[in-house]
């Protein structure tokens, strides 16, 4: 296995973000590019992660089992096709960046949809010199924020900016431009977190969008103390000190903040054959029983941990407790020895079937049944997706992208009321 080429390694995203609910697995292997689950030390149970604590809910949202109704058109094109540096199981869209208040707008194509972090992340390069957008304060600087993923780290300012997707619009939420040339220099403790996810060629799109079970990307644990590798206070000659960063400032899921639909999405993409497909559409619904498209019309709510948003899954007479479901990880990943290894992916000689339970906090559990094949064999052909990818993980089991093929997965914010109760949940 050459796994030095990107096509063959596990694309691994959710940051170290607090209740990074999702990503992260508390153990996927180091990456060479981003997607998904964390690396160890960098899941979202880690020691050093804060809790996470949702922002004040968008005015549509209701405490009281009630989930008020929206006619707002909530369908995302999201897709999967070549991306770059050949890297497979990529999902994507499209998101619209507006200066607050205007209809001064770029629509930004292939950025990442990722249920295993939280807030908006483009390159600067990707924003036009033309779409000014007001850096978030920070004493008597600007805010940064590094952000570590699984495969290594974006860093760049914290910016004010109108998000619109489908019909939905989130204003004036802050969001983090990767790369911004105000802030030239990273700080030592986060080029010390792996690699830089700087350029396109870094990061294999042009932005993340994190749409997980948490509305904020650290919470709590921010606002109350300066936690390394998190929010930074920037001066003016751009040299930055670790920083508290409040609530309302952070880095925010923009599906949080739609004036409605805010209390989850789902994730809607077709079965796909055994030998994957060269391209796949599908679609990203938002809000969770508020209007007849994201119903969840029977599905099995497992509920999540609301502060590190993992769930359990008991697969070949292991319990993995910290599993976590993410379309941003390009594979499933978990330790066995049931299948043989080559390199960072499992390689049958012919394909496998599995099954496992997934068990959320409350008890409630549901049996999976999933594939592993020889990673070699679907690396050499020429198709972008595979729902029968798997990687080793050191521990937890990350249910990546191949998951969600052939399935209605719904993801519900922490503390967010839905037809089924308030998240944090996934569903499907």
């Amino acid at each position: 296995m050459k796994s030095d080429l990107s096509s063959y390694a596990p694309l691994l995203i959710c940051a170290a973000l607090a209740g990074c609910g999702g990503g992260g697995g508390g153990g996927t292997p180091a990456a060479t590019s981003p997607t998904g689950p964390a690396a160890p030390g960098n899941s979202p149970g880690a020691a050093s992660a804060p809790v996470a604590a949702a922002p004040p809910a968008a005015s549509g949202a209701s405490p009281g089992g009630s989930v008020p109704q929206s006619n707002t058109p909530n369908v995302q094109p999201i897709a999967v096709s070549a991306a770059p540096g050949l890297t497979r199981n990529m999902l994507t869209t499209s998101v619209t960046v507006c200066q607050p208040g205007t209809s001064n707008c770029v629509t930004v194509d292939n950025v990442q949809v990722d249920t295993g972090s939280h807030g908006l992340r483009i390159l600067a390069s990707a924003l036009p010199a033309d779409l000014p957008l007001a850096a978030i304060a920070s004493g008597s600087g600007i805010a940064g924020e590094c952000a570590v993923f699984g495969g290594g780290y974006t860093w760049g300012a914290v910016r004010s900016a109108d998000v619109r997707m489908a019909g939905q619009l989130a204003a004036s939420i802050p969001i983090q431009t990767i790369a911004d040339p105000a802030l030239p220099d990273v700080p030592a403790d986060c080029e010390g977190s792996g690699r830089a996810m700087q350029t396109v060629a870094g990061l294999r799109s042009n932005g993340i969008l994190g749409v997980g079970l948490f509305a904020a990307d650290c919470g709590s644990g921010c606002v109350s103390a300066a936690l390394p590798r998190w929010y930074y206070s920037c001066d003016a000659g751009g040299a930055c000190l670790a920083s508290t960063q409040a609530l309302a400032q952070q880095v925010t899921n923009p599906v949080s903040r739609f004036a409605l639909d805010n209390n989850g999405m789902v994730i809607d993409l077709p079965a796909i054959a055994d030998a994957g497909a060269a391209s796949v559409s599908g679609s990203m619904i938002f809000g969770i029983g508020t209007q007849a498209n994201n119903a969840l019309n029977g599905a099995s709510v497992l509920k999540a941990n609301p502060v590190t948003g993992y769930v359990v899954t008991t697969s070949g007479g292991q319990t993995y407790s910290q599993s976590y479901v993410d379309s941003g990880s390009n594979g499933l990943f978990f330790r066995t020895s049931q299948f043989p290894q080559c390199g960072f992916w499992y390689c049958p000689a012919s394909i496998q079937a599995a099954s496992a339970a997934i068990t959320g906090t409350d008890g409630a559990s549901n049996m999976v049944s999933f594939a592993v094949a020889n990673s070699s064999a679907l690396f050499a052909s020429s198709n972008n997706a595979f729902n029968n990818l798997a990687g080793v993980a050191s521990s937890g089991f990350g249910w990546g992208l191949p998951f969600f093929f052939g399935r209605r997965v719904y993801t519900a914010i922490a503390s967010r009321e839905t037809s089924a109760g308030p998240g944090p949940y996934y569903a499907f």
